[in-house]
């Protein structure tokens, strides 16, 4: 150790470790203490050589819990006060709810705030995971738990059931699950999963336990999926309108291996609808197609099904049934040569739209 009085530093090397008042721990190679004096208020560590440090998290919820860790490791650390890390260079920050990466961090203990800077990354931890990334990510905690995570730009979210991308997105966070989200922006926000995808110019979904049950798109909102089991079509269905609304399945906690399936969509607001079923009559690959608009659409599913749509106010629609295959008609004839194509009704063993003006 050498000290430097002029400017009240310390300067050691070799295996250091030092420890402040508040219990926080600093281990490394070599570190520069700087003692506060009148001109400089604030006590000052600075540490290169990747040096690892323990922060000490005390409960101020008054329940008398022991007090929590947080590691962070990085290229180059700096400490300020008690509660201040600058940290730059291959960040991992490690808390028992969540892993944080990037290549520069701040970190307020006392505030419990942190922004994740340069290529972040966000993962809870628990048995539903999730993935946080964009250009900045902000943490807010209380009493030692995450309670909120926001990444913008570019923010992309990753959770069992959801995926969300948009230019910012806010998720909410309680007993280290995700349990709401915000999705906003320029670009538009999407959500997607394998079988849906929804854009508006903002989405929020409600997701209690990590287990989706809600998600409200709001202003020019588009949802399209796959289509029904057994229709075969190269086209997906869709849905828009002004506002869309989509209620899911909750499945209890302990069916970890199965995802909500989609009970209720309603659009409202120059709603339109274009959904397939399957043809009972014709080739398979000509599915019936039902075409409606209105004000409010309402679709019912059973079994991941479609199995009502109705449709409230100014409604009108088409539903189109191909021609049977056996009219022997051949591909661009002109209809009324054969058989005549078939009338727009459903196909048998098919629910018609119910539609209400």
């Amino acid at each position: 150790m050498t000290y430097y009085q002029g400017d009240d530093h310390l300067h050691a090397e070799g295996d250091v470790v030092a420890v402040q008042s508040n219990g926080s721990t600093l281990r490394g190679p070599t570190a520069d203490y700087y003692r506060s004096t009148p001109q400089r208020p604030l006590t000052r560590m600075f540490a290169p050589g990747r040096p690892t440090v323990t922060l000490v998290q005390k409960d101020t919820s008054g329940r008398g819990r022991p007090p929590d860790t947080a590691h962070v490791v990085a290229n180059t650390i700096t400490m300020e006060g008690d509660s201040l890390v600058y940290a730059s260079g291959r960040v991992e920050i490690t808390r028992p709810d969540l892993l944080a990466t990037g290549d520069s961090a701040f970190m307020d203990s006392g505030r419990d705030f942190a922004r994740l800077m340069r290529q972040p990354s966000v993962q809870g931890k628990g048995t539903r995971a999730f993935t946080l990334t964009g250009g900045v990510i902000d943490v807010y905690s209380r009493n030692r738990q995450v309670e909120r995570v926001v990444a913008t730009p570019k923010g992309h979210a990753l959770s069992k059931d959801l995926e969300l991308v948009a230019d910012s997105i806010d998720l909410r966070i309680q007993g280290n699950q995700l349990q709401r989200a915000f999705a906003w922006g320029v670009g538009r926000a999407h959500s997607i999963s394998p079988d849906r995808e929804i854009i508006a110019d903002s989405i929020d979904a409600i997701m209690p336990g990590q287990r989706i049950r809600e998600v409200r798109a709001l202003r020019n909102a588009y949802a399209e999926s796959n289509p029904d089991s057994g229709v075969v079509s190269t086209q997906r269905d869709w849905m828009s309108g002004d506002t869309l609304v989509a209620h899911f399945d909750s499945l209890v906690a302990a069916d970890t291996a199965s995802k909500p399936r989609i009970r209720e969509i309603v659009a409202e607001g120059n709603a339109r609808s274009f959904y397939q079923m399957k043809n009972s009559k014709g080739l398979q690959t000509e599915p019936t197609v039902n075409y409606v608009r209105g004000r409010i659409i309402d679709i019912i599913f059973e079994n991941a099904k479609v199995a009502t749509v109705t449709v409230t106010d100014k409604a009108t629609g088409v539903l189109i049934e191909p021609a049977a295959a056996s009219t022997g008609e051949k591909p661009g004839a002109i209809p009324g040569k054969g058989k005549p194509p078939a009338t727009a009704k459903p196909a048998t063993g098919v629910k018609p739209p119910v539609i209400s003006r």
